[in-house]
């Protein structure tokens, strides 16, 4: 897990949280905000996994490569 993964994770929770509570509380521009930082944790998150996909790719593609070598 790298530093997006964690974030995109963190910033998903704290959107629920955030929209639970400004639904709570009948604030529409509160539970939107939230909405909003879930879409956004959940971008960083598949970015954060994407990257992790990518990198191990490689290294694999490396390993291999210097067997033959």
């Amino acid at each position: 897990m790298n530093k997006n993964t964690a974030e995109g994770k963190f910033d998903q929770m704290k959107g629920k949280v955030k929209q639970s509570v400004g639904e709570a509380f009948g604030n529409q521009k509160m539970a939107n905000s939230g909405a909003a930082d879930q879409v956004k944790g959940s971008v960083k998150e598949a970015w954060g996994n994407t990257t992790d996909a990518a990198k191990s790719v490689s290294d694999d593609a490396h390993a291999r490569a210097e067997e033959r070598g």
